[in-house]
């Protein structure tokens, strides 16, 4: 042995290493994410509904595995195209996806063929693909939130926003607030205020919606940024309940001045923690009519803190409305945002154009959706502490586990790394 493979000395023994062990993927749960593809079949849904313009004879990589290659590459934790460098040579992505993996140009091709009317019709898709599981729902709750994705090159309508200081772009998305499932996610341009496009755009999920299932009770959950008139009007028209966030302004601040001069006196003052709820009417110039707006006015133990939400569900309290439906969305909405941002990637939009960009976050949001289906099937299992998982732990507990593969003429052989501490739950997860 050359002592050019000499890593260390431990002792008297020498450490070396050599580069002769079998082909060994760190991705090996790769053959779970199949698994769980082939008995959904969520990517091959939308890999039927984007149009591939090219010459089929020169085609090596279809939609449906161009698809397979970015979803599974972001749920395994390769964030770009260009990561296929360190993948080229995975032998079980290679299985999977049956042939050589697709290459980088290929992939910013593809995602760069994405045009407006692509873009709508997968849009259109998503929408029927979530109403397609309502069937024995009777009610649901629609959480609409938004989030920044600061931009740091020379991307399309990345623009300028004077809320959060900076270039960026503005990414909107409706949440089941019961399931968690995305409804629909939407990109927008940096510039935008937080309830641009979103009524008319809620306007056609609920069509959607109430043409399949014309009973399903409907409410609207949101903050301050979605409370506008012609929302209020959306809500008349379909009958909506809602609770949404109200901005504050001096209109309101009067109408708490007394309470909140009270709890500054008897409880901020003496760094009391203290929570006091009123409700009133309240009517902004531009609605068509007053509305219900409750108010919580809080000693925080170091402060003084107003919050103001509007809310035409009257058979509860302020109080448990407030900490027993309108809270929840911190969980249901902003915590499973963070999922798809920060843990799927879609904060890494990085192509020139709006519309390639738009489609990374529509793969993203595929990751997303599919981690939320690895969820469902943990639920099914007996490992407690699995179902609590969110998908930065999936990833690191249960799908990078490192295997080989094996190949005959009949059989096909997956083989684990003996020392995978979550053996049992991968094992139940594949046979399910």
């Amino acid at each position: 042995m050359s002592h050019k493979d000499t890593a260390f000395y431990r002792g008297n023994k020498l450490v070396s290493f050599d580069f002769s062990a079998e082909k060994i993927s760190s991705d090996g749960s790769v053959l779970l994410l199949e698994k769980l593809e082939r008995k959904h079949k969520l990517i091959n849904y939308f890999s039927n509904i984007i149009p591939d313009m090219r010459d089929s004879s020169r085609i090596t990589h279809s939609v449906s595995k161009l698809l397979k290659q970015r979803v599974y590459g972001i749920m395994l934790g390769y964030e770009d195209a260009n990561d296929v460098k360190y993948l080229k040579n995975d032998p079980l992505l290679q299985d999977i996806l049956e042939g050589d993996l697709a290459s980088q140009p290929t992939i910013s091709r593809f995602e760069n063929t994405m045009d407006k009317h692509a873009i709508f019709k997968l849009c259109y898709a998503w929408v029927d693909q979530y109403v397609r599981t309502l069937k024995n729902r009777k009610s649901i709750i629609i959480d609409i939130d938004a989030t920044d994705d600061p931009t740091h090159g020379n991307q399309q309508l990345s623009m300028f926003n004077g809320y959060y200081g900076q270039f960026m772009y503005n990414e909107l998305f409706f949440h089941d607030g019961g399931t968690g499932q995305i409804i629909l996610p939407v990109l927008r341009p940096g510039n935008s205020h937080s309830n641009k496009w979103y009524v008319s755009i809620l306007k056609r999920i609920l069509i959607k919606i109430k043409n399949a299932y014309p009973d399903i009770e409907i409410t609207i959950r949101a903050d301050s940024g979605f409370s506008g008139p012609s929302f209020y009007k959306l809500a008349d028209f379909y009958n909506l309940e809602y609770t949404v966030g109200q901005a504050s302004n001096e209109v309101l601040k009067r109408e708490v001045l007394s309470v909140a001069q009270e709890v500054l006196r008897e409880y901020v003052s003496k760094g009391i923690k203290h929570q006091q709820f009123i409700s009133f009417e309240y009517q902004a110039q531009t609605w068509d009519k007053p509305q219900k707006c409750y108010s919580k006015i809080e000693s925080t133990g170091k402060g003084l803190n107003v919050r103001h939400f509007i809310s035409n569900i009257d058979e509860e309290d302020a109080r448990s409305l407030y900490f027993n439906f309108y809270v929840k969305r911190g969980d249901t909405s902003e915590n499973r945002i963070k999922e798809v941002k920060n843990m799927c990637y879609s904060d890494r939009l990085s192509n020139h154009a709006f519309w390639a960009n738009f489609m990374r976050l529509i793969l993203s949001s595929m990751a997303y959706e599919m981690f939320l289906l690895l969820k469902q099937a943990i639920k099914q299992t007996k490992y407690e502490e699995a179902k609590r998982w969110q998908v930065n732990t999936i990833r690191v507990a249960l799908l990078k586990v490192g295997a080989t593969i094996k190949k005959t003429k009949r059989r096909i052989y997956y083989r684990f790394s003996r020392a995978f501490p979550h053996q049992d739950l991968l094992r139940q997860l594949i046979l399910q």
